[in-house]
């Protein structure tokens, strides 16, 4: 099958003006020159690879792949190659694990993605070791036949311009099948385009992680998983493959289809996981279920607890107050107090039960707070009186693991984060009396961990201001979440391995969201896929003001009992937003509930008792105020 450009384009695979790449008058696609690394003084090549994404995404949407199936990949790259790249008179670096070499380009062979090759003069190597002398190398290139993968060469700099779309063209080819190729996709299914269900998700995954976009345990799970999938393809074509090879109908042949079919549900196991997270959207919905190394310390050796004290400045008064106030205001006997110079090493230093007072200040703070015992953060004043905020990038702010945690009156500032501000990973948290400027999501409340939050006020995230996962308890009572994309996002997945969250929602002021106010993710039924939308129809933002607005142009005769009357309109919208989501949320642990009593009866048990559904939600939604959400203050999100 043969790629012809599209008519409308005006494209002309023969001339130079087919492509932006490489062309010297379009800033940020000239291409530079670079030094090869090493002792041995080879020639400049060129430096491509420095490009940015919507030219690696021009490049293969419109020149290389185009809408190519899996099974066409290699013949379109070829095609694309044969027009674009020079057949021979280019000198390049050929490239191994062990050594690199200059040689001279005399020919290429487009269907095996191959360039004939013949060593340059002089003879420039650099090894590992010395065996590879200039003979050797000959001897190499005669058993390959003088042929080279086209993506081990890196193109030696012309300052001419005749080779730079060779240089361009050689870098897709090897971005492509370093970054975005895997060895199992030319047997996936070709009912669609290979460019948008695999080459989009990984590169748009590629350059987040460049960008520092993806939390770094992910992406250490993204490689992991990669690693494991590509060894057990590996192991499973060999199986495969030694059963086609093997005509007898033996015993042993048997076994190594059982051995195929369990490798191949393992692979097909971690592909779906490698696809969640390459694609964004999922990345987002599904979290990041992190299994921190954080180990709790424990009491004491002696048993004792300890006060650990962080004064930005301390004084005589300020420490008569803390005496009389926090350190000993019964009793001072057998007390421990210990000073530190900032809330971190105050944290690092903390013991199960112990309790760290921070005094009034700006703390600056480099590194992550990880909390895996029981202990107590407090700041001694308002929370505007004690901020902490976080320098420097990293994953996360504030770790919590331990059984009961408890912080309050603080504030909490993050800047260029991956995470969000507050991870809850296990355990309970409580958060009292605190204000949280985001910068990412703001607080997460992972699976099995709880979380209860009064009296704060959260702003700021790019995602939701509160993260709710299966399988956990969040109590939410007299805050303010505002300014956020999302104010709450609770995900509750209708799968016997997630348990569906607990919630208590009471007296919050959630308003100015770019979105909605509260958003719950569940599966869509086979009655709901029909909706291709998948929200249901929102209060719209503003609408709880309008009659309030309306009634400010009446005569001064009827103000008051329009107000009143709009006043009561208010109310009435209030309550029934949080009804719909109290509602929307019961039926769902119904359903939850259906499909337990479901499979109970299909193990054998056909009388299940309501009191033993232990996943049933238990949800308290009353007096919430949604005010001024971009979107509304309810929405559904199917997947």
């Amino acid at each position: 099958m043969c790629y012809v450009p599209r008519e409308d384009a005006e494209s002309d695979w023969s001339a130079d003006s087919w492509s932006d790449y490489g062309s010297r008058d379009k800033p940020g696609t000239a291409l530079g020159r670079t030094v090869p690394d090493g002792n041995v003084l080879f020639p400049d090549i060129f430096h491509t690879d420095h490009l940015l994404f919507y030219e690696r995404f021009s490049a293969y949407q419109d020149y290389i792949l185009a809408d190519c199936k899996a099974s066409e990949v290699k013949q379109f790259i070829a095609e694309y190659l044969e027009k674009v790249l020079e057949p021979c008179g280019w000198q390049a670096i050929w490239r191994t694990d062990v050594f690199q070499v200059l040689v001279g380009v005399v020919g290429v062979n487009f269907p095996a993605l191959k360039a004939v090759v013949q060593l340059s003069e002089p003879f420039l190597c650099e090894s590992q070791d010395s065996s590879f002398t200039q003979e050797c190398m000959q001897e190499l290139l005669e058993l390959k036949e003088h042929q080279i993968l086209l993506q081990e060469l890196w193109v030696v700099y012309d300052e001419s311009g005749e080779f730079d779309q060779t240089a361009l063209a050689i870098e897709h080819l090897r971005f492509f099948y370093r970054s975005i190729w895997r060895t199992w996709d030319e047997e996936e299914e070709d009912e669609f385009d290979y460019f948008v269900r695999c080459v989009e998700p990984r590169l748009r995954l590629h350059y987040d992680i460049l960008e520092q976009r993806v939390p770094s345990g992910l992406v250490l799970d993204y490689q992991n998983l990669l690693s494991q999938c590509e060894k057990l393809y590996e192991k499973f074509l060999n199986v495969r493959n030694s059963i086609s090879g093997n005509d007898s109908d033996s015993e042993a042949e048997n076994v190594s289809m059982v051995e195929g079919l369990k490798l191949y549900d393992k692979v097909e196991h971690l592909k779906q996981k490698l696809k969640l997270i390459e694609n964004p959207l999922l990345r987002y919905v599904f979290g990041y279920q992190k299994y921190g190394s954080l180990q709790a310390k424990g009491l004491r050796p002696t048993g004792a607890k300890v006060i650990h004290v962080v004064p930005w400045t301390m004084t005589a008064n300020l420490l008569h107050l803390l005496a009389r106030e926090k350190l000993c205001p019964e009793s001072c006997e057998d007390l421990e107090i210990q000073f530190h110079r900032d809330p971190l090493a105050a944290v690092n230093a903390c013991y199960e039960g112990d309790r760290v007072i921070i005094c009034p200040g700006h703390y600056f703070v480099d590194g992550v707070f990880s909390i895996a015992d029981s202990v107590e953060l407090e700041g001694y004043g308002l929370p505007d009186d004690v901020v902490i905020e976080k320098q420097g990038k990293g994953d996360n702010f504030f770790d919590c693991t331990g059984a009961n945690i408890k912080i309050s009156n603080l504030k909490l500032v993050q800047h260029g984060a991956v995470e969000g501000i507050l991870n809850v990973h296990h355990g309970k948290t409580t958060l009292e009396n605190c204000v949280l400027q985001c910068e990412t999501t703001g607080i997460t409340v992972r699976t099995s961990a709880e979380l209860l939050m009064k009296n704060s006020d959260l702003y700021g995230a790019k995602g939701a201001g509160v993260e709710i996962y299966p399988g956990s308890s969040c109590s939410l009572l007299h805050n303010g979440i505002h300014h956020c994309k999302e104010g709450i996002l609770i995900k509750n997945f209708l799968d016997e391995d997630y348990e569906v969250p607990k919630i208590t929602m009471v007296h919050n002021m959630i308003h100015n969201n770019d979105g909605y106010g509260v958003v719950l993710v569940r599966p869509a039924m086979p009655s709901e896929t029909k909706d291709a939308t998948g929200n249901t129809q929102p209060t719209q933002a503003g609408d709880e003001t309008a009659c309030a607005e309306g009634s400010r142009q009446e005569q001064p005769g009827c103000v008051t009992d329009e107000l009143e009357l709009c006043k009561r309109a208010e109310t009435s919208e209030q309550t029934e937003n949080n009804s719909e989501i109290a509602n929307v949320l019961g039926a769902t642990s119904a359903k939850k509930r259906q499909m337990h009593k479901k499979r109970l009866s299909e193990l054998g048990f056909t009388e299940a008792d309501d009191n033993l559904m232990s996943q049933e939600m238990f949800v308290s939604v009353e007096g919430n105020q949604f005010k001024w959400n971009g979107k509304g203050s309810f929405g559904l999100f199917f997947f």
